[in-house]
């Protein structure tokens, strides 16, 4: 006897509302992160963390 899994029908689902644009946060791009660099450094709370662009496309943000 297999297990049964139980999930959610899509009608129990709550639908999403789209956010309306006055209370949405600020969408910034990589690029406009970046400035053309592969680094950044940022500060926070104090604190130094870096952006990095790696070759294939991803985003790494260490402390």
């Amino acid at each position: 006897m297999s297990p049964m899994t139980c999930s959610p029908s899509p009608a129990a689902l709550p639908a999403l509302a789209p956010i309306p644009a006055e209370v949405r946060p600020p969408l910034l791009t990589s690029a406009q992160l970046l400035r053309g660099q592969r680094l950044v450094e940022i500060a926070h709370n104090g604190e130094i963390y870096r952006l990095q662009a790696t070759r294939q496309g991803k985003l790494i943000l260490t402390k």
